[in-house]
């Protein structure tokens, strides 16, 4: 692990030290490096314009709207190889609210998640996206040892 020093003033510390104490953190360094980390991400994706992710979608929603929850699902199968899973929760009578994981190429599931977003009746929409570099592993598995096969499947490793 690499050691820096930076100096901050004293106002800036102080601030520093109480979004450390509300956000939980045990010191300093561990929120520089959440800090850093996001700054990076957020600028990676900036810059790649092609790359994969995973993500999760949230928002929020009036179920009596017209025929909105219809055109959320067929959008979701629509996209069904974007989509991982949905969670659908009720918040009271007239609002809900869902939580879609999504992974693919970026700029597709950022269009989707906009496409989302802009529904009309959606509100609070928010996307969380995060580079992977994806790898292909076949491996042996099987049901039984006399009839053993291969299996093909992805492995998505965060890139920060």
């Amino acid at each position: 692990m690499e050691r820096i020093t930076i100096s901050l003033d004293e106002e800036l510390a102080t601030a520093f030290d109480a979004l450390i104490a509300e956000r939980g953190y045990r010191n300093r360094s561990e929120a520089v490096r959440d800090l850093l980390r996001r700054e990076l991400e957020a600028a990676r994706q900036r810059g790649e314009a092609d790359g994969q992710c995973v993500a999760t979608l949230s928002y929020l929603y009036n179920h009596h709207q017209r025929e909105l929850a219809e055109r959320l699902t067929g959008l979701q199968h629509g996209h069904h190889d974007l989509t991982v899973s949905t969670l659908h929760a009720h918040l009271d009578h007239d609002h809900c609210i869902e939580c879609v994981i999504l992974r693919g190429p970026s700029a597709r599931v950022r269009r989707f998640a906009e496409s989302i977003m802009a529904e009309s009746g959606v509100r609070h929409g928010c996307l969380n996206l995060i580079s992977v570099e994806v790898d292909t592993a076949v491996q042996p598995h099987g049901h039984a040892p006399a009839h053993p096969h291969t299996a093909e499947h992805k492995h998505y490793r965060p890139r920060s």
